[in-house]
């Protein structure tokens, strides 16, 4: 099946939906419970998203499993990484962009860029209607849960009071950076603009992030944060 195909069919789009919106991959149970499915539909949904290759199946030990197959793994379905905008007609947005790049001056470019690129995350921020937290990990929590309504998949691979890790293969700006490499600042001002958003008492200017395997093919993109605590009296 193709993809546009399968986004084409109601049950298969809420069904990816449920697994973007999710920050661990869910399994066919979890669907069904979410979605309100029999465990059946939700298999072959899954599995028809599988061969349209926006979903990806992987087994994991899931600790505190209880009842028939307890012992075996766990069938899971994880968002394939996205590199290219789903779209139709195609409108070439990765072009535009990328036209529009090589028109700003290169003095400034950065900055310019970066500054957009904030914005653009405190957009998504009040769009997610995302509520700042006091603690990093809250926070990146409520970044995650934000990003899964507007249909981007996201979770905390570590986070400590100063720094965190994020994993997406559905980064909203990632198929604009594959497309025109230069936006990569334009990308990690988005990321800068929701983690400032998402934690109470602190300012753009204390947060850095570095974004990772944004051009792999394969595998999810990895956003490294670094906080500066001093504006918040910490």
């Amino acid at each position: 099946m193709d993809r546009l195909d399968a986004l084409g069919d109601p049950g298969l789009r809420a069904t990816l939906a449920f697994v973007r919106s999710r920050q661990e991959p869910p399994t066919a149970a979890d669907v069904a419970a979410g979605l309100g499915l029999s465990r059946s539909v939700a298999r072959w949904r899954l599995e028809r998203l599988v061969g349209s290759g926006l979903v990806e199946p992987a087994f994991v030990n899931r600790s505190g499993r209880r009842g028939p197959g307890a012992g075996r793994p766990a069938k899971t379905y994880a968002v394939a990484p996205e590199t290219k905008a789903l779209e139709f007609p195609p409108r070439r947005y990765e072009q535009l962009l990328r036209l529009l790049l090589e028109g700003v001056p290169e003095r400034g470019r950065e900055r310019r860029l970066g500054e957009t690129g904030i914005a653009f995350g405190q957009e998504l921020a009040r769009a997610g209607r995302l509520r700042p937290a006091a603690r990093a990990v809250t926070a990146v929590d409520r970044i995650s849960r934000a990003l899964g309504a507007l249909g981007f998949q996201a979770s905390a691979e570590s986070v400590s009071d100063d720094r965190a890790v994020l994993v997406t293969p559905t980064c909203p700006l990632r198929p604009l950076v594959v497309g025109a490499p230069a936006a990569r600042e334009l990308d990690q001002g988005m990321w800068r603009g929701l983690v400032a958003e998402a934690l109470r008492g602190l300012d753009v200017a204390d947060v850095r992030c570095e974004t990772h395997e944004c051009l792999a093919p394969d595998t999810p993109c990895r956003i490294f944060v670094r906080l500066s605590t001093s504006s918040r009296g910490a």
